[in-house]
Formats: structure tokens, sequence, C-alpha cells
């Protein structure tokens, strides 16, 4: 095994990262040369790069997209393209917009990005970020008010979410498609994509936060882990994200960056049709994982066992969690068959998968695995076409808001609800924790309704990560965000 992090270097580690929503940092001024970037990322795009799916942190990474607000390094909002912002009326919000240009020479305007939030707010399906949430907004001189249908005390957490970037007016398409080619705001502008295998990027010269020092980006999709070290081992690529643990003793250890995240891989059941739908095979299946297995002999010390949906890279979690209750007695499998699905992009799932495989046949399951890259996966796991999925969720990406995620992914109407969860206990938990204000007293809520999820055995946490990204020596400024929702800045640079 691999060495492990102590507890405290955990806990630490959003605060020894960069301020994330603070990009332009030592950017400001004259690029120091004019190389390009090579970057690796995991995921090719799965949504023609449209920004209310998978693909928003595919484009926040690079530095294309930006929104009204941004996360920083203790998971608090700061600013964005809105300069600051006031609570007017329990359900009204006013943000006040700073002098910026999109990439295609229009100004940002209150107009545009009242616009912008408009398309996001009907896009079908909803944005995560908007998940359980109706907004308005409409231009009030030189800002934007935006009224929810119920109060929202996190609406500027809300509102950093890569999913609700604001694009340029071309960018919306009557079909309802966004295109960022040309229509972002951010230090980088997307030029060209090519399919699933690569896309162009160029410095935008007039990028509110400064001219960027690398003057544009080569970005390739790599969905095969160890293609991705062997590209930063060989040269080939100066930045690769989501290196493979069991790749990670290949490479010079001058160039692996690891980093502590909000990210917890989890065996997902469906509980709406299928064996378990059934709670006592689903509690069958909870009895049945040691997710210690899970962590020694696949992620090799790079994580923690899993303990809830929230783990030790959010900091305040453990000390707040509630014992769930309410779970069902377990039940014996009998042989009972089910599919199991999980992606490649992150190499450490399908590994999970046979580990998983392994403990459940053990208990008396028949298990098959599925295993397929991430975009020819999702639908079919969201439609509950296999009874288990195994998959890596950052529990903060969406919004940087606990509940969000909850909201997200475990209510009747969760838009990413991987184990297809309806409980009434489940919702009214959530809704609770959604109406409070007070950031403590919403943590504790939020635990709360963590708990009544854990009660139904829909989710069984297996892992809560670190990320290790691959990075050559002479390369300086890469973001490495515990949220995981950025990578190249305006900083990034050889």
């Amino acid at each position: 095994m691999r060495r492990r992090h102590t507890l405290g270097s955990l806990l630490l580690a959003p605060l020894l990262t960069a301020c994330f929503a603070a990009q332009s940092g030592d950017s400001r001024g004259e690029a120091s040369d004019g190389s390009r970037l090579r970057v690796a990322l995991a995921f090719p795009p799965a949504e023609n790069l449209s920004p209310y799916g998978a693909d928003a942190t595919l484009l926040s990474r690079l530095g294309v997209t930006e929104g009204l607000t941004a996360l920083d390094a203790n998971g608090a909002a700061a600013p964005a393209l809105a300069a600051s912002w006031r609570r007017e009326y329990d359900r009204t919000w006013l943000f006040t917009l700073r002098e910026a240009t999109f990439q295609d020479g229009s100004a940002v305007t209150p107009a545009a990005v009242a616009a912008a939030l408009t398309h996001a707010g009907e896009a079908r399906p909803a944005p995560a970020a908007l998940s359980g949430v109706t907004l308005t907004a409409e231009a009030a001189g030189d800002a934007v008010r935006i009224t929810t249908r119920s109060s929202d005390p996190v609406l500027p957490l809300r509102l950093s979410s890569p999913g609700l970037a604001v694009f340029a007016a071309k960018a919306y398409g009557k079909d309802g498609a966004v295109d960022p080619v040309g229509t972002a705001s951010g230090p980088f502008e997307l030029t060209k994509v090519t399919g699933s295998t690569s896309a162009a990027l160029d410095r935008f010269d007039d990028y509110w936060g400064g001219r960027a020092q690398a003057s544009g980006i080569d970005a390739r999709f790599i969905a095969d882990g160890t293609a991705r070290a062997n590209a930063v081992r060989t040269g080939q690529v100066d930045i690769a994200e989501a290196i493979p643990v069991a790749q990670a003793a290949t490479l010079d250890r001058a160039t692996l960056k690891e980093t502590a995240t909000t990210r917890t891989t989890s065996l997902h059941l469906n509980t709406r049709s299928g064996p378990f739908k059934d709670p006592k095979l689903r509690a069958a299946a909870r009895e049945a994982v040691d997710n210690s297995a899970v962590v020694k002999g696949v992620f090799e010390g790079y994580a923690h066992p899993g303990t809830g949906i929230y783990g030790p890279a959010v900091t305040w979690a453990e000390g707040k969690r509630v014992r769930p209750t309410g779970r069902a007695s377990a039940a014996e499998p009998h042989g009972t068959s089910v599919t199991l699905a999980t992606y490649d992009n992150r190499p450490e799932l399908p590994e999970a998968a046979q580990v998983l495989q392994q403990q459940l046949q053990k208990a008396g399951f028949k298990v098959t695995l599925v295993v397929r890259e991430y975009s020819r996966l999702e639908t079919d796991v969201l439609a509950g076409k296999f009874d288990g999925f195994i998959g890596a969720r950052n529990s903060l990406v969406d919004t940087g808001d606990p509940v969000a995620v909850l909201a997200s992914d475990y209510t009747c109407d969760g838009g990413y609800n991987l184990s297809r969860l309806c409980d009434g206990k489940v919702d009214r938990a959530v809704a609770d924790a959604d109406a409070v204000a007070d950031t403590g007293e919403r943590q504790d809520a939020a635990m709360r309704a963590e708990a009544a999820v854990l009660g139904t055995d829909a989710v069984i946490p297996l892992a809560h990560q670190e990320i290790i990204t691959g990075v050559a020596t002479d390369i300086r400024g890469v973001l490495l965000d515990p949220y995981e929702r950025t990578l190249v800045g305006p900083g990034t640079r050889r």
C-alpha cells in the first residue's frame, strides 16, 4: 500500500490550495511567453458541450466559462461576473455586474445575464444547480435582479455552478442548444472542437481579470487513464487530470500533484425497479460491502473509507454527522442476479466494481458487470437499466451548497438521481434543510438529510478520494481545486 495521509492533512488541503474564485492573482499583465498549454482531460464531451449537463465542468476547468459568482477555497461565494450582491427581500437578490466583455466582443450587460439565466431555467433537463428551484431574472440598472419562487438563502452559492455559466446572446439557438464556441467570458476562448477527440482554445485578450499568461490551450480528451499517465511521462502533455493511482508510481514524483477533494465514490442501488427495489436486499448489499477493502486494494491509500455522502475534505461534516435510522433488516440474496455498471474514465472504478462483485457474490448475489465509457452509460443509468451503478461524485461541484447535491441526487424530482430514489422522509428532510438560512444550522440540517438518505440504503459510500494530477515540472499556476471546477486559469503558465 502507498503512504496514507492523516485526516489533518485532508482538512487543511482546501486552505493550502489557491483561492479558486480569485483567478486574476499573478495573471495580470503581459504573458510571460507565447507558448500554449497541452492538457489531457479524462472525459470527452458527452452532450455536445452543453453547459447544462456533465460537460459544464469540462468548460470551466479549461477556463472557458464563468458565472456571476465562484467558489473560494473555503467554499464561500466569491465575485466573478458579479462584483457584489445583496439580498433585497426574502426571495429577491440584486447582483451588481463588473465591466466585462464576452468573447464575441459584446458587453456583459444585465440584459444579457438575465437572458442567459432565463435560458438555463427553461432548459430540460434543468441544470443540477436548479434542481427544485425556479428563478426569474431581469435587468435592473447596472445590476441583475433575481427572484426565486421560494426563499433561497444560498442563491449566491448556487450561481457559482458551472452549469449556470453566462454566455453571449449569439450562443443560444432556437432549439434550446447552447454553442460555447467564442461566446463565453472566461480567460480562454474555445475556437475549435474536434468531436470527442480534442479542442483548441486561444487566449481571450479582453478578459476582465487580465490577459492569461499562456497564449492558448490544446486539449485532448483521453478516456484511458494509463494513456493519460503515459502522455505526461513522455512529455506529450503538460497537464493531465485524474491520473490513476495504479499509474502514480510510474511517474516522476515531481510531476504528481495530490489534492483532497469533496469527491466520493459510491455504489448506487436502483430503488425503483429490479431486485434492489426491495429494501431488504439493499440492506443485504450494504452489509456485504467492505469499503476498507476497496480503499486498500483499489485506491492504494489515496482515499479514506466512505462514511457518508460528504467526506473529510468537507471539513465540517464529520463533527455533525447523524447516525442513520430506520434501515431495513437484511434478507438472504439466495442467488439473486444483479447487474452493476460503471465507467472506465476513472480506472479505479472498474477495479472497485470487481472488488464489489466478489463481495456481493460471497454474500449470495449473482453479479454481472457492465463497463463503458461514461458518455455511453449515463443515459441508461438514469433510465434505470441497471440494478446498481458505481460512480464518483463531487458532492459540492454543482453549487457548493451541501443541500443541493441531496436535492439533485436523492429526491423524487432530482435531475441526477442515480439511485432513482423517491422517499417521502428524504424529500421532507431535504426540503427542511433547504429552508434554513444560517450556515451552521444549514449544515446541521444537511447532515440530518444525509442520514435520511443513508437510511434507505439507496447509496453505499465506498471511498472519499484524493485526485492525482500530472503536471510537467516546468508548469506553474495549475489550479488544484478540491471542488474540481477549475484546472487552468490566467496564471497557468510554462
